[in-house]
C-alpha cells in the first residue's frame, strides 16, 4: 500500500466503524410501547370483524407501533392472555369503551395489576369531540340532513342509544357526549340505554315526541354491531345510524388516548367547557 492510499483507507475504516456503531445503537433502542385495544367481546361475528378493521386503520396511521387486541369476554384472545403474550414489554391498553363504567374502573385495572405492572391503561374513548365527529358522520350517512330549515330543526331530535351501566359515572359521560352532539346538530339529544340504566330508548323517543319532536333519529353509540345496537336501531321511528366501527375519527381517537397515556395531562382542553 502506498503512502498516498493509506489515509484514504484509514478514513474509510473509521467511517465504516462509525456506521456500524450507529446501527448497533439504533438496533438496541427500544421501540414504542405496544397498543392493545381492549374490546368487550361479542357473540356477533360482525363485532370481531369491526375490531380487526379498526386495528388495521390504527396500524396504517402509526406503522411503528405494534397493535394488538384483548377481549374482556366472549372472544379470543382474552385480556389476560393478551397481557401474558406481552411478556415484560411495555404497552398501553386503550379500552374500546365509551364511558368510565365498571370495566374501565375495575375489570381492566385488576387484570393489569395481576399480570402486567409495566402496562398503562388509557382513558375510555368517550366523551371526546372525535367521538362526536364519528356519531355525526354516521347520522349523515344514515340520512340526517346537514342543511335544514328552522321549522325542521324545531321538529327534530336525536336519541343517543348506549349500552348502559349501573355505574353513575358512565351516565355522566354519556350525557356529556349527548351534549356535545346536540351542540353539533343544533337539536335536542337525549341519552338512552339498552340495559341497566334509564331512560330506555322507547321512553326517550316518547319524551321527545311529547315535546313536539316528530322527526327523531337514533344515534348508535356502540363501538361495533351486536345485540344491543341492533335492538336500539329497530326501535327508531325514522333513521338509525350505524355503530361507530372503524371510522377514521375512531382510529385517531384511539391513538390520541394512547398518546395521552404516555404523556398524561390533567385536563382535556377540548372538554373543559363541555
Amino acid at each position: 500500500m502506498t503512502a498516498s492510499n493509506r489515509p484514504r483507507d484509514e478514513s474509510r475504516i473509521r467511517l465504516d466503524s462509525t456506521a456500524h456503531l450507529m446501527d448497533s445503537i439504533s438496533s438496541q433502542r427500544p421501540g414504542p410501547p405496544a397498543l392493545v385495544l381492549v374490546a368487550h367481546g361479542s357473540r356477533d361475528p360482525r363485532a370481531l370483524h369491526t375490531v380487526r378493521a379498526l386495528m388495521e386503520r390504527v396500524r396504517r396511521l402509526r406503522p411503528a407501533v405494534p397493535v394488538r387486541v384483548g377481549h374482556i369476554e366472549l372472544n379470543e384472545p382474552l385480556l389476560p392472555d393478551a397481557l401474558a403474550a406481552l411478556g415484560t414489554a411495555p404497552a398501553v391498553l386503550v379500552p374500546l369503551l365509551l364511558t368510565h363504567g365498571h370495566h374501565v374502573k375495575r375489570d381492566i385495572p385488576e387484570a393489569v395489576a395481576a399480570a402486567a405492572p409495566h402496562v398503562r391503561v388509557a382513558a375510555p374513548l368517550g366523551p371526546h369531540p372525535l367521538l362526536v365527529d364519528t356519531l355525526y358522520a354516521r347520522l349523515v350517512a344514515a340520512g340526517w340532513r346537514t342543511r335544514t330549515t328552522e321549522a325542521t330543526r324545531r321538529g327534530s331530535g336525536v336519541v343517543l342509544a348506549a349500552a348502559g351501566s349501573r355505574d353513575p359515572g358512565s351516565a355522566v359521560d354519556t350525557r356529556r357526549t349527548a351534549g356535545l352532539l346536540a351542540d353539533r346538530l343544533g337539536v335536542p339529544v337525549v341519552p338512552a340505554y339498552a340495559s341497566a340504566a334509564t331512560p330506555t330508548v322507547p321512553a326517550a323517543l316518547s319524551a321527545l315526541a311529547a315535546g313536539g319532536r316528530h322527526r327523531i333519529a337514533v344515534a348508535s353509540c356502540f363501538t361495533a354491531p351486536g345485540r344491543f345496537a341492533t335492538q336500539c336501531a329497530e326501535q327508531a321511528p325514522w333513521i338509525a345510524s350505524a355503530p361507530l366501527g372503524a371510522h377514521p375519527a375512531m382510529a385517531r381517537l384511539v391513538l390520541h388516548r394512547y398518546d395521552q397515556a404516555l404523556t398524561p395531562a390533567t385536563t382535556e382542553p377540548e372538554l373543559a367547557s363541555a
